[in-house]
């Protein structure tokens, strides 16, 4: 075994402890408690959500609109794990981590719902004086500076977290699997030249050469800053989502009849109990899991970009934020799923992602897996571009604006390296950043649920009052 297998297997076994039953009660357990200490917000607050998606913003603070908040995060979390992380999760779990990936959905909206109404609470500054969120904010203003600790810990996990470990490594792999396989070009003097220089295998120079491609698109669009990344995201993310409905509403109608079938799998494997309750729960934490990567409840990510919106209003913002993971969660990934489980075959050997989705499109539809890699590509993009904010902002706050201007370029550097390492170790290192981030996060929005209740009822209070006025003048 090569030392290189010996770091993966290592970063792979410690993803598992800390990725295991505690990253589950902690994210399903504590966003359910969420949910039902709020009153079901995430559903019975939906229609207050859209209308304030549509309202006009009251003129807070911050760089971007709530809506361009929205979108920045979205562009963050539809992404290659709503692709390569449901695959990933149905060759794991079956299709019954489906199912988990939905009850994930629901209470990640509550869970969404007060991150984003405490991002705006407890909204911080940096150095310079301009707005800045995040959970290491919302602790110290929230719980207090004598849990600053605990706000650093959050800062440089984010800063590690947010590296688009997946994105990179993923968009390599689609590339390779869909148009060329470099280890039959020989006739490519950049390869064979990169490949003699470094020593490195056609394979492994090929995915070199992919990161550094990848690199200079990602740096063209950061270093413009967050409105620039808010103007690119507010356009990219209906578009590639409007697109990739069409796809998957294309492959749906063609195998109508199989629908019912594939929904009754999900649903009889979400609760099967034929394989012990250990399998069961091995299901239910493996759909939560890959959840956490799609639509980053509970995480902390969230909080950096709404608490940069222009809203002085709480409650709208959190309101706002709910809708995210009833997009990639609830909706992506559905359409994901639907299309594996119609045309894919997941019963394969070891841990594998786009390489399943992109082998179902391609049955499905002629020149699908060019589609899809089309789609691949904004996904990955819009991610990279929105979490080089969030660790840039995480930077910010241990180091100072003016050095975290470093963290850019340390962030399109990483691109590079995670484009090349296995993609054993790329889940494992995500999952566990991932955890690590949830970890604070949770223990402070748990602790402070009693304020979003507060600015919860007194949002419905006043909401109440102007219909009651509007009725009473009409």
């Amino acid at each position: 075994m090569t030392i290189s297998a010996d770091i993966s297997s290592s970063i792979t076994a410690v993803a598992e402890i800390l990725c295991g039953y505690p990253l589950f009660f902690l994210l399903i357990g504590g966003g359910l408690y969420l949910f039902l200490s709020s009153g079901m917000v995430s559903l019975r607050r939906l229609p207050d959500a859209l209308r304030e998606l549509r309202s006009k913003g009251s003129g807070g603070e911050g760089e971007i609109s709530s809506a361009q908040a929205l979108a920045s995060v979205v562009a963050a979390t539809i992404g290659l794990g709503n692709i390569a992380g449901v695959a990933i999760a149905l060759v794991m779990g079956g299709p019954g981590a489906i199912f988990w990936m939905w009850i994930s959905a629901i209470v990640g909206m509550a869970t969404k719902y007060h991150e984003g109404t405490l991002a705006i609470m407890f909204r911080g500054k940096d150095d310079r004086g301009r707005p800045q969120g995040g959970t290491m904010h919302i602790i110290e203003r929230g719980l207090g500076l004598k849990w600053r600790p605990m706000a650093r810990f959050f800062a440089v996990t984010g800063m590690f977290g947010t590296l688009c470990i997946m994105n990179a490594n993923q968009l390599t792999e689609a590339v390779m699997a869909t148009f060329t396989n470099p280890e039959s070009i020989d006739s490519s003097i950049v390869l064979s030249s990169t490949a003699a220089l470094t020593g490195m295998s056609n394979y492994t120079s090929f995915r070199f050469l992919f990161g550094c491609a990848i690199a200079l698109v990602v740096a063209i669009v950061i270093l413009g800053g967050i409105r620039r990344i808010a103007n690119v995201a507010s356009v990219m993310v209906p578009f590639m989502v409007v697109v990739y409905f069409i796809m998957v509403l294309y492959i749906i109608a063609t195998h109508i009849t199989e629908v019912p079938a594939v929904l009754t799998d999900i649903f009889a494997e979400a609760f099967n109990l034929k394989a012990g309750f250990g399998a069961f729960a091995g299901i239910a934490i493996i759909g939560a899991r890959r959840a956490a990567l799609v639509n980053d409840a509970g995480i902390g990510t969230a909080t950096i970009m709404h608490g940069a919106s222009a809203n002085d209003r709480p409650v709208r913002e959190g309101l706002i934020a709910m809708l995210g993971p009833s997009i990639d969660s609830g909706l992506v990934c559905t359409l994901t799923a639907l299309a594996i489980l119609l045309c894919g075959n997941i019963d394969v050997e070891g841990v594998k992602g786009l390489e399943v989705a992109m082998d179902a499109f391609r049955n499905a539809i002629p020149g699908g897996e060019y589609l899809l890699m089309f789609i691949v590509i904004c996904f990955a993009m819009s991610s990279m571009f929105s979490y080089s904010v969030y660790g840039t902002t995480c930077a910010s706050y241990l180091f100072g604006s003016r050095r975290s201007q470093y963290y850019k370029y340390a962030f399109i550097a990483s691109l590079v390296i995670f484009a090349v390492v296995p993609l054993e170790a790329a889940v494992g290192m995500c999952d566990s950043f991932y955890a690590l981030m949830a970890l604070p996060t949770m223990i402070t929005v748990i602790a402070l649920s009693s304020k979003v209740r507060e600015a919860t009822r007194q949002y419905t209070s006043n909401r109440n009052h102007n219909i009651i006025n509007i009725k009473q003048n009409a």
